[in-house]
Parts: C-alpha cells; sequence; structure tokens
C-alpha cells in the first residue's frame, strides 16, 4: 500500500503523457497500478468525479473503474478517444449502457485484458516526442574509422545516458564487435526483419545486447551479409529514438536510397577523413551525397592537410581533429571497446563532439 499511495500522491512531471486511472475501489486500482509499471509508466489518479473531471482533457488515455463510471457518465464530461472502462469481474450488460453513456470505446475485463491494457499504456510511453540525438557517421573513404568513432560516440553518450549504436552497413566490422557486446545475447537485424508492427521503444530496449548503457544493433557474426528490410530500419530508428537519450547510426559509403532515407533522419551527419589528397577527394564525392550541408560536419584523422584545406575541399566544416590512438587494435580485441579514457584521443574527440552537437556531456579538461 506505500507504494500506491506514493504513486497516487506523487506529482505527475509531465500530465500531457500521463494516463489517468479513475477509480475508488482500491483492489482494482491496485491492478491497474501493477500494469501500468509493467508498461513502464505513472498514471494520474483521480478517486472521485471532481478530479477526473480536471484531469480528463490533458490525458492521452483515461481508464475508468466500474465503480465510478455511473457517476462519471451522469456528470457529462467531454467526448474524447481513448476512453474505456475497466472490471475485475464478468461483464455485465448495464456496464455497455454506462460505457456507452460515457462514450467509452470498449469495456475491459480484468485479469483477461491484461495483455491488451499493457500494449495500450506502453503506446502512451511510446508517444513521447522523439527525445534521442541522432548522429549520423559514414567514412568518406575506407578506412578513416567511421565504425570505430560511431562506437566511441556511443561509448561515451552511455555514461550520461543510454546510447545506441546501429549499424546500417552489413559489409562494415560489426558494430556489437567494436563494442565488444558480440557474444551477448540480444535481437540482431535477421529477427527484427520479421516485424510487421509497431515497435516499442520499451521492447527495442530491452531486448538489444548491451553493457555500460551502450547497446548495438548490428547483424549476427556468422550470417550472410543482406540489405536492411525498408519497414524494420524505419521502426527501430523510430524506436531508438524514442528509448535512448542518444542514437548513433553506422552508415555505409555505397549509395542507397533507404540509406540515404535513414542519414535524413538523423540531426547530424559525420564524414569521418583521412586528410591525404585521396582520402580528402574521397570524402568530397561522399559528403555530396546528402542534402542540406548546414548538418554535415568532418572528423578528421590523423596529420596532413589542414582543417582549412580539408573544410574548403570537401564542403563542410571541421568539428574535430584526433590524432591517431595507440593500442586501439588491442582495446578492440579484448572486447573492451574504442574508449579506454575519456582523456584518449578518441574519447577527447567523441566528448567535443557530444558537447558541440548534444550538450550532454562536460568538455574534457
Amino acid at each position: 500500500m506505500g507504494v500506491r499511495a506514493a504513486v497516487v500522491g506523487a506529482r505527475q512531471r509531465d500530465a500531457m503523457t500521463a494516463p489517468l486511472f479513475v477509480t475508488a475501489d482500491d483492489s482494482l486500482l491496485d491492478e491497474l497500478l501493477r500494469l501500468a509499471a509493467a508498461a513502464g509508466t505513472t498514471p494520474e489518479v483521480a478517486s472521485d468525479v471532481s478530479a477526473a473531471l480536471r484531469a480528463w482533457t490533458r490525458a492521452p488515455l483515461v481508464l475508468v473503474g466500474e465503480d465510478l463510471a455511473p457517476a462519471l457518465a451522469r456528470a457529462a464530461p467531454s467526448r474524447r478517444d481513448a476512453v474505456f472502462v475497466v472490471l475485475s469481474a464478468p461483464v455485465p450488460d448495464r456496464v455497455f449502457q454506462v460505457a456507452l453513456a460515457l462514450g467509452a470505446e470498449s469495456v475491459a475485463e480484468l485479469p483477461r485484458s491484461e495483455g491488451w491494457l499493457v500494449e495500450r499504456l506502453t503506446d502512451v510511453v511510446d508517444s513521447a516526442p522523439a527525445r534521442g540525438l541522432t548522429i549520423g557517421v559514414v567514412g568518406g573513404s575506407g578506412g578513416s574509422g567511421a565504425t570505430t568513432f560511431a562506437c566511441a560516440l556511443g561509448q561515451l553518450a552511455a555514461r550520461s545516458g543510454p546510447a545506441v549504436v546501429i549499424d546500417a552497413d552489413a559489409f562494415g566490422p560489426g558494430a556489437d564487435r567494436v563494442l565488444g557486446l558480440d557474444l551477448v545475447e540480444g535481437v540482431r537485424w535477421e529477427a527484427l526483419g520479421h516485424t510487421t508492427g509497431r515497435l516499442s521503444a520499451r521492447a527495442l530496449r530491452e531486448s538489444l545486447p548491451r553493457r555500460d548503457g551502450v547497446a548495438a544493433l548490428s547483424w549476427y557474426a556468422d550470417a550472410k551479409p543482406r540489405r536492411l528490410q525498408p519497414f524494420a530500419a524505419r521502426e527501430a530508428l523510430s524506436a531508438a529514438r524514442r528509448g535512448h537519450d542518444t542514437v548513433v547510426v553506422d552508415l555505409p559509403r555505397a549509395p542507397d536510397p533507404l540509406v540515404d532515407e535513414i542519414a535524413s533522419r538523423c540531426d547530424q551527419i559525420l564524414v569521418t577523413v583521412v586528410p591525404t589528397v585521396a582520402g580528402v577527394a574521397a570524402a568530397m564525392r561522399t559528403a555530396g551525397r546528402f542534402a542540406g550541408p548546414g548538418s554535415l560536419g568532418l572528423v578528421v584523422r590523423g596529420s596532413g592537410m589542414d582543417d582549412d584545406s580539408v573544410a574548403r575541399v570537401v564542403g563542410a566544416p571541421v568539428v574535430v581533429r584526433m590524432a591517431e590512438q595507440r593500442g586501439l587494435a588491442e582495446s578492440l580485441d579484448l572486447g573492451l571497446g574504442p574508449i579506454r579514457s575519456r582523456r584518449g584521443h578518441l574519447g577527447r574527440a567523441a566528448a567535443t563532439v557530444l558537447a558541440v552537437f548534444g550538450d550532454r556531456l562536460p568538455r574534457v579538461a
């Protein structure tokens, strides 16, 4: 009872996304709060008609207990969608009449409707605006370290909130392998390719291989490389943005309409550049694929041409330049991920990018 009382009395952090439970039946309320906890949401609770009317229009979903449904129907609240009458016993005919008078969509009987109600409550959680900072990383040329830098971003971002690296390059080294997650159980692209419905943020977040706050969506190591399926890719990116603070997408260099669509959904595109004549020329062609030069930035790796020359030729600003990091191959071979210290070259570069575009991490002193 202490947990329930705390939930009932708590001030809602965001009333626009909190479902409304209307009931004075303690037993029914306990059941509904259990379902809300399973869906990952905290409801607003009204134990009388007056409280229900005050919150009626702002809640995205309203569950009305059978005990208060007749009185609430007599109060004639404004008609709205997503209202359901709930009870813990077989449904008598009179409840359907009350539901009709209230303008409810249907009647839900517990425990028979538990799974369905959890799905509806989960949809409320997932309907919040996409909040994840989404950064796409693409190699300006072969061997420029795009996958490594994408994983470094995810690894460092995870120190301040949930992060995920989405591997969109079937012919790359594998984001899960670079992060040391290739032996961790979890969902890969092969499983998501069979999805046909809406993918919830919570389901994706809890099913991916993860360690120390960073997850990866990639392919099984022994699977034959295959193209992304459009529906699965769109759903995965959408769910990832809803369920993570930072989303990093490892983009392939080869032109592809679906990859270009994914890139268009990113807040920022980073092109990794080797500052040689050949590397900068290749990066110029790669950068030319992406519309909106204002969303492009360059990550220069190694020594060679100066930043101004690289930016002028490629047509995008240099966000950060980093030196080669000693011990990187050993770190990856040990399954530790690319960043072993925030003071290393990769750590500093990733921190700079996240500070510039997301203001999520303090700059390294």
